[in-house]
């Protein structure tokens, strides 16, 4: 390995201090870490590290080593853990919890804490933080982790809360004295509305007591009372056996006076009780209580033990063995049944129950009875007595059995078939009544202690206790018995029976039976039923059935018209194009896993059956989609070019003598469907003298005098080309047979001769045919240049001799032309084999072709502007073809699926059956015929009524199933009166006989006797017990009242409207017009409770018509017509536009972007071309000479000519226009001064062009024209120069040119589109360099390059309309009952709006009212007070009923009691409850004694706030328990008072703020108040509170005078304070009436105390709102004091201004001169800003 030796002198080490002239090693500091970086070949800890070490003198300076002590050399070697990437994974930075946080002031000691806490403390808070090995947490070196990552911080800042005292709220009033004789105590108490929190201070005493004396007692006070105790355990009663080897001495068979119970018998209860008290639970000082005395214990939570014991909601289930029977046990509380001190006869009914399972020795009946025996009262005082009576009973009994015994004999008689159904009878009956093992009854017995207690809580003898008769100790009870089940059994099968690996999972289920159910509040039963998912395994699984969307095919695609477009007819709307909407049906099918599913293609058309919705499971496809129909592309032609010249029909074949003149345009762009529906492009008209070729004139020559003279006669010979019919140079030897031209006679002027210009070419002709009244001339002129010389020279001709006409296009106006009709339908062709056979596939758009056909036409020979004629008119050449070859496409069949299964049979029967229920079926249509294939039925749905309607058979169900399914299972035992012999029994009262009519006749119930009551004598004594009652039939008046709002207006159902296209489309729901709005009735008794709505013989609603306006669409005018090109050359816009006719409402479809004057503009450019309009000069005048010399007709002269502005065709200039539509800068001149030559002077003719200049353009090049003389001077006379040069100027006579691109253009549509892709254009321009644009041939002819694209694709946003699906069905009710049940259904957006398509409605959600129902509900009434049973103290019971109640459902009326009969079809439940308690134990304090009072409601949930901003420590609620004294000398024993918090959720913000009251002489009142109301103790600040009392000094003993906050003397209210000299007050006067509220301005000279103090708050003030100066316009000396006449002063120069103001405001003002006004419309200028949105 090569090591990297580095100098390290230069590195600053730190040298410890040493003495002078010594040498010191030292350590040097690399990037401040001692060790440079850990090096080795080997991750992990093989790597070593090194350090700079070197020797320094004292002085600082490095010296050798030598000079330092060698066995004190540091190490420069370590090894280390060399870390690498993959360390990574196995090394991690380990955070420690943070500590608590510490207040900044106790770490920093120069910190000061805050006096005042607002907020909280700033605190810091630390936490370890070390690296480890991710595997076993082992630590390990920083390093390592450090490489990675940076070490996370080791402390946080925090906030610690401020203390929260406790806050208590009022006092209660004083309750009554708790003696009414003697010395008694009152008690007020108050409870905890918020826990101390975070080291506040704890809560107050929440009692205040206090001594009463009603009055002196008559005799002695009493000082005993007799205490009973709770019922002990239920016990199984002992065998006989038992008792009598357990049998105490006979004089213990009485039970002592102090117990009243077997000493055993106490023993065993007290073991049974300390089995049920737990290790928390606080014990009775007295150890005689009952242990258990605290054991009350409810399901729901904790009813504790007024002796303060608590027990855990769970417990360990002392209900069972406590003292209360829990909500499975004595099921007392279902029934109200009063417990009766005869408890013990419950065990008859037990005997009974015993007796239907497995019957009891006679020995076990006998124990049970003498059991329950002891528990009468009446009876324990006479115990022989009851023994003889029970030896009678038995007796009887055994007579019963005989009886019965010989009734079995007796039905052994009867025939086997009787026997059979007997016994199938008896096995139901066992089966169905419980007396199976799980609802085994056990009847047991439980006792409870009786003590006498001295008002000090001491138990003392019974004897002490003066009462008649003890209370019962004994009673009969159900002994207490868990659930219990079996084992579970084994795992269903799974109910998947399919293989789906994507699919979801399957179920298996195992269940357990109850074989025991809980009684006696035993504990409840577990789940019995598990279940897990799971998927089925095994080679012969199949592959499951899975369900998935299909779709029918796409509609047509249908396009919506535009806004420009809604007025047509509906006729011109069928070949719309463009963009548009289709829409399919979507269903769904079942298919294998093995096949794969191709949900959108219909290219396998299987025809599968639609099934049920709900079975597919992925999010359904969509049902519309946009589309686009293309656009058909018109024919475009050219314009006509000119007519040919007379020439054969087919120059091969020159027989025929008919010629034609021809002329052409052609076809300028691709159309849609070829070029077979274009115009005819070919023009003919008959001629005479056919030729195919023809000598062309290209020019003449130079003309040569005659005989070689300079001047005279002479000849121009013609250069001539050979010309086809189309004007094309061809060999000269094809002009064989034409007429060579023959030379032109010409003249060369002599000097003194008249001097003529050149012939001017051949004008267009007038005509391009010839007919009666028109004929074709074309004319040329010439002009004279100068005169001849007196009688010497040849004279110039007269004026007509200067032109010449000829005539042309003289052939006949008769034109001819092939006209084409329509290709018609392909049909098969005979001539080839068949091969179409109906084909089911190819989606739309996608058909097959099957087979070749025959297309064929019309063909005829027109002449135009009269019609058909015969074909031998037109050039046969010409004639177009009648028949073409076509591809027939394939015969497509309509598909439809089979038929969907019918719709489930409806699972309800309505009472009465009137209405019958239908199932549906329906199957749909997946490809629709095109092309001749099979047409679909015309029945795509079937209906059929219902066949059967199931109903609940009553069959017996297994008891797992109704715990499943049913409501919560009736009570299993209930308290009962076994009837004495003596007893008369008598039936339940039968319900009331119905009336006939409200306020008419009575009505009546009945009861009866019942067993041997029958036929006892007392028990027919109907006054005593009466067997029938009657009474008035009620008097109900009933009234019924609208409620609630009107509901949204519906139309009625089924209002689809036709589509556009005149077929139904999907989503185009008819969406205005008449529907309805409702009302709920709801029905009043007299006293005003609810009742059902047909009392009132209504059908529950007011039903109103009302209108759903419908939409209006904008609507805008057609399109104006196209404005003229901005430019006459190049490129420009032209523009259009449309004007708002009516604006849209009700969600009409939108606007389009106006402008200011609600126009819509269309910009398109435009290129114009340059030679569209030329000028034209005609030949110049004759000369006017405007000098003297008139006899020569030579010298200074004017010529003029006409120059025109006309459009030019391709036959030439054609017709005049207007000057500014011609360039003004190439206008010819139309006037010229020059110099009319005199004879022998020399002419010249006009000035030819100038020649171009050489590009670039600069100063040196120049430019030329020439001229050439037409007439030789003479002699001694030359010609003038024959050539001009001018130099070439840039942008004056030399341009540059370049090519200019404009802005794209809206984006172009064909004619019938209304949306969709089209083509967005712009414009080449040829721009010359003075920025003139020009025709396009200058750019061309310099050969630039074209480098942009002129055309390009766009889209229009196609108006698509909102579509919505149906109106969902009514949902069910939102409420069960009362005012505000409302219907409710639903629609969803299908297709979302574009463009200006009719927007969707607000409205996706409809109501209406559902019928109003009364509310019934179950509901507590108050509980009784605590009764004990025969004693004065000590464990009682106390009640409570359950009623039937009405509401209306809204919460803002009380319910009102009503029959219980109204709730009999409710479950028994409160408050959703379903276990209703109807008693429970309670404690009755002993007089003297001490105790807690029940659990306040828990507070509501508070945050910790400071000004309504949530600090972020959670909320907290709180309960308490307050303690109550009846004594004051056991105040010492009374227990301590509780307190329970608890954290919440949902918490709200409470402010405390100081309330103070009025003053009363020198105090007031002065409390806490929480921000909801609730005045507190505690919660305000203690710095802030107020000041409750004040005195002042010396005291105020003026008149009127009090003492004031301030501490000084003031006056009342309406008195003002006149003060002495020293500040103090002398007097309180009057204040007059004058009062003027002020912000504080003090400056009055009436000193009022307030101002000494301007900042006291005066909120507390009585009557007075802020500060408020009361002014004293008099003096002490009674005179008026001079502010008051400024004041008046200025009142007055006030009045004056405003009386001046009113007059001028109401003056009339004069008539101004009206201007007149030039209100001419200004013609609309539309300008084009380039934006492509126009």
């Amino acid at each position: 390995m090569i090591r990297r030796v580095t100098s390290l002198l230069s590195l600053a080490g730190t040298v410890p201090s040493m003495p002078p002239g010594s040498s010191q090693w030292v350590i040097g500091d690399v990037g401040q870490r001692p060790w440079g970086r850990c090096m080795g070949s080997e991750c992990g800890p093989g790597g070593s590290q090194s350090r700079a070490v070197w020797c320094a003198h004292s002085e600082g300076w490095t010296t050798l080593h030598t000079n330092c002590d060698q066995t004190e050399r540091p190490d420069n070697q370590q090894s280390c853990f060399r870390v690498c990437d993959w360390h990574k994974d196995l090394y991690d930075w380990q955070l420690g919890a943070w500590n608590q946080c510490v207040p900044v002031s106790m770490r920093s000691a120069g910190v000061q804490r805050p006096a005042v806490c607002t907020r909280g403390e700033e605190g810091i808070q630390t936490r370890e933080v070390g690296c480890v090995q991710k595997a076993n947490a082992e630590p390990a070196e920083d390093a390592i982790c450090e490489y990675f990552e940076p070490k996370p911080r080791l402390e946080q800042a925090c906030l610690i809360p401020c203390p929260r005292d406790c806050v208590v709220s009022e006092f209660s009033p004083w309750t009554a004295c708790s003696k009414t004789c003697g010395m008694g105590l009152q008690n007020r108490i108050r409870f905890v509305l918020a826990p101390p929190l975070f080291g506040g201070s704890a809560c107050p005493n929440l009692t205040e007591f206090q001594t009463c004396h009603p009055g002196l007692c008559d005799g002695e006070e009493s000082l005993y009372s007799l205490r009973v105790g709770p019922w002990g355990p239920c016990s199984v009663p002992m065998s006989r056996q038992a008792r009598h080897v357990d049998k105490p001495p006979k004089e213990s068979d009485k039970p002592s006076r102090e117990s009243d119970k077997p000493p055993k018998e106490s023993d065993k209860q007290s073991r049974e009780g300390e089995k049920t008290s737990k290790g928390g639970d606080k014990q009775p000082s007295e150890g005689l209580k009952q242990p258990s005395e605290g054991d009350k214990q409810s399901k729901g939570g904790d009813r504790q033990a007024r002796e303060g014991d608590k027990q855990s909601k769970g417990g360990d289930r002392q209900a069972r063995e406590g003292d209360k029977q829990s909500k499975g046990g004595d099921k007392q509380a279902r029934e109200g049944d009063k417990q009766h001190k005869e408890g013990d006869k419950r065990s008859k009914e037990g005997d009974k129950l015993t007796r239907d399972g497995d019957k009891p020795s006679r020995a076990n009946r006998k124990l049970g009875r003498a059991h329950r025996k002891p528990d009468r009262p009446s009876r324990q005082a006479d115990r022989p007595k009851r023994q003889k009576k029970a030896k009678n009973k038995e007796k009887r009994e055994k007579m019963r059995e005989k009886v019965r015994e010989r009734l079995r004999e007796r039905g052994k008689v009867k025939d086997p078939e009787t026997r059979e159904l007997i016994k199938k009878k008896r096995n139901r009956n066992r089966q169905n009544r419980p007396g199976g093992k799980s609802w085994d009854l056990q009847v047991g017995y439980q006792t409870r202690e009786v003590n006498c207690v001295h008002k000090n809580g001491n138990v003392e003898a019974l004897s002490l206790c003066s009462q008649e008769s003890l209370p019962v100790t004994f009673q009969a009870c159900v002994m207490t018995k868990d659930c219990d089940v079996t084992e579970w059994s084994e795992w269903s099968a799974c109910s998947k029976e399919c293989y789906d690996p994507n699919g979801p999972k399957g179920q298996r289920t195992r269940t357990r039976k109850v074989s025991q159910f809980p009684i006696g509040g035993g504990e409840g039963c577990p789940e019995l039923e598990e279940k897990e998912p799971c998927s089925p395994a095994g080679d012969g699984v199949p592959p499951c059935i899975v369900y998935n969307w299909k779709t029918t095919e796409w509609t047509e695609c249908r396009v919506d018209v535009l806004l420009s477009q809604q007025d047509r007819r509906r006729g011109n709307q069928t070949g719309l194009c463009g963009g548009g909407v289709q829409t399919r049906d979507v269903y769904c099918v079942q298919s294998s896993t093995d096949t794969p599913s191709n949900l959108g293609s219909l290219r396998s058309k299987e025809a599968l059956r639609p099934m049920d919705s709900d079975l597919c499971l992925g999010i359904p496809l969509n049902t519309t989609q946009l589309c686009h129909i293309s656009c058909p592309v018109e024919c475009e032609v050219s314009s006509w070019g000119a007519w040919g010249p007379c020439t054969y029909e087919n120059c091969q074949d020159q027989a025929a003598k008919k010629g034609f003149k021809l002329r052409k345009r052609k076809i300028i762009n691709e159309p849609t469907g070829g070029t077979g529906n274009c115009p005819h492009l070919v023009e003919a008209i008959p001629c005479e003298d056919p030729s195919c070729y023809d000598w062309l004139v290209v020019k003449l020559e130079e003309c040569i005098p005659d005989n070689e003279k300079e001047c005279g006669p002479g000849t121009q010979n013609p250069q001539v080309q050979c010309v086809n019919s189309d004007g094309q140079y061809v060999e000269r030897q094809l002009c064989r047979d034409a007429i060579l031209p023959m030379p032109a006679i010409c003249e060369v002027p002599c000097p003194k001769d008249c001097a003529l210009s050149p012939w001017t070419p051949w004008s267009l002709c007038s005509h391009t045919c010839s007919g009666k009244n028109t004929e074709g001339k074309q004319t040329r002129a010439r002009s004279i240049l100068a005169y001849n010389a007196g009688e010497g020279g040849i004279q110039c001709p007269n004026i007509s001799a200067l032109q010449e006409v000829r005539n042309c296009n003289d052939h006949p106006c008769t034109v001819y032309h092939w006209q084409t009709g329509s290709w018609g339908q392909c049909i098969e062709d005979s001539s080839i084999p068949a091969t179409n056979t109906s084909a089911g596939r190819g989606a739309r758009g996608d058909d097959a072709s099957c087979s070749v056909g025959m297309q064929t036409r019309k063909v005829i020979c027109v002449r135009v502007n009269v019609g058909q004629v015969p074909p031998k008119k037109c050039p046969e050449s010409l004639r177009p073809d009648t028949v073409r070859p076509c591809l027939l496409p394939c015969k497509r069949d309509c598909i439809v699926t089979p038929y969907s299964d019918w719709s489930p049979c409806p699972s309800t029967c309505q009472a009465g059956g009137n209405t019958k229920k239908k199932q549906y079926r329906k199957r749909i249509v997946i490809q629709t015929p095109a092309n001749g294939g099979q047409d679909c039925p015309e029945v795509l749905s079937q209906e059929r009524e219902s066949v059967s309607c199931r109903k609940q058979d009553g069959g017996q169900a297994d008891v797992e199933e109704c715990l499943k399914f049913a409501s919560s299972m009736p009570p299993l035992t209930q308290p009962c009166q076994l009837p004495c012999q003596e007893d008369c029994q008598l039936s339940s009262w039968s319900k009331f006989s119905p009336c006939t009519a409200d306020c008419v006749g009575v009505r009546t119930r009945k009861r009866m006797l019942v067993g041997k009551s029958k036929k006892r004598d007392q028990c027919k004594n109907h006054q005593m017990y009466p067997v029938s009652e009657t009474q008035y039939c009620p008097c109900n008046k009933y009234n019924a009242q609208p409620v609630g709002n009107w509901s949204d207006c519906v139309l009625p159902e089924g209002g689809r409207m036709e589509g556009q296209l005149g077929m139904k489309v999907q989503g185009d729901i008819k969406e205005c017009g008449q529907g309805y709005r409702y009302q709920a009735m709801v029905c009043y008794d007299q006293d005003n409770r609810i009742v059902e709505t047909s009392r009132c013989n209504s059908h529950g609603y007011i039903e109103e018509a009302c209108i759903i306006p419908c939409p209006s669409d904008c609507k805008l005018s057609e399109w104006s017509n196209w404005s003229r090109c901005s430019k006459s050359c190049g490129s420009g816009v032209k523009v259009r536009s449309k004007w708002l006719r009516e604006k849209p409402y009700n969600g009409g479809r939108p606007c389009p972007k106006l402008d200011h004057v609600n126009q819509v503009y269309e910009v398109v450019p435009c290129l114009s071309d340059c030679g569209q309009y030329v000028w034209v000069a005609e030949p110049w005048s004759v000369w006017k000479v405007s000098n003297v010399d008139l006899k020569d007709n030579c010298g200074e002269g004017v010529q003029t000519r006409k120059v025109r502005c006309m459009l030019n065709t391709i036959d030439g200039p054609s017709e005049q226009v207007e000057d500014y539509l011609c360039d003004p800068e190439e206008m010819p001149l139309g006037a010229r001064n020059s110099r009319l030559p005199c004879p022998e002077d020399c002419v010249l003719s006009d000035w030819g062009s100038w020649s171009p200049c050489r590009l670039p353009c600069s100063g040196n090049s120049t430019r030329e024209r020439t001229a050439y003389p037409l007439r030789q001077p003479g002699d001694g006379k030359a010609c003038p120069p024959t050539k001009e040069t001018e130099p070439c100027k840039l942008n004056s006579n030399c341009f540059h040119y370049s090519y200019n691109i404009t802005d794209w253009s809206t984006c172009q549509l064909s004619d019938r589109a209304v949306c969709g892709y089209g083509i967005k254009t712009r414009m080449l321009d040829c721009v010359r360099s003075d920025s003139k644009s020009v025709d396009l041939k200058f750019c061309k002819e310099l050969g630039l390059e074209k480098k942009w694209q002129m055309n390009a694709s766009c889209v229009v946003e196609c108006p698509v309309n909102c579509q919505l699906s149906d109106w969902s069905p009514w949902s069910e009710c939102t409420h069960t009952c009362g005012l505000a049940g409302k219907l409710l259904r639903r629609r969803t957006v299908i297709q979302a709006p574009q463009g200006d398509g009719r927007p969707c409605p607000s409205q996706m959600e409809q109501w209406k009212p559902c019928l109003v129902k009364p509310c019934y509900s179950w509901r507590y009434s108050a509980w009784s007070e605590c009764k004990s049973e025969g004693a004065r103290c000590g464990e009682g019971l106390r009640f409570r009923n359950v009623s039937c109640f009405v509401s209306d459902g809204s919460g803002q009326h009380d319910s009102s009691l009503v029959d219980d009969e109204l709730c009999g079809d409710l479950e028994p439940s409160v408050d959703g409850d379903t276990h209703i308690v109807l008693q429970e134990t309670c404690t009755v304090p002993c007089p003297g004694e001490c105790y807690l009072t029940d659990w306040t409601v828990w507070s509501p949930c508070q945050l910790s706030c400071v000004s309504g901003d949530d600090l972020g420590f959670g909320s907290v609620q709180v309960r308490s328990r307050a303690v109550v004294a009846q004594d004051p000398e056991n105040l010492l024993q009374c227990p301590e008072q509780e307190l329970e918090a608890r954290p919440c959720t949902e918490g709200q913000c409470f402010e405390y703020k100081w309330r103070t009251g009025p003053w009363r002489g020198s105090s007031r009142q002065v409390w806490c108040q929480r921000s909801d109301g609730l005045n507190t103790t505690g919660g305000c600040p203690a710095l802030t509170k107020p000041m409750a009392d004040r005195s002042c000094d010396p005291p105020c003993t003026k008149p009127r005078s009090l003492c004031t906050e301030a501490g000084v003397c003031g006056c009342e209210e309406g008195y003002t304070e006149v003060m002495t000299s020293d500040g103090l007050l002398d007097q309180c006067t009057v204040i007059p009436v004058l009062e003027i509220p002020t912000a504080g301005d003090n400056k009055a000279d009436v000193k009022t105390i307030r101002a000494f103090s301007p900042t006291q708050p005066e909120a507390s003030t009585p009557g007075r709102a802020g500060r408020t100066w009361f002014l004293q316009p008099f003096g002490p000396d009674g005179k008026l004091k001079t502010w008051v006449y400024g004041v008046a002063a200025g009142a007055f120069v006030l009045l004056v201004f405003i009386i001046s103001m009113t007059y001028l405001a109401c003056k009339k003002p004069k008539r101004p001169q009206r201007r007149q006004m030039n209100n001419r419309l200004k013609p609309l200028t539309l300008a084009y800003d380039g934006d492509a949105d126009m």
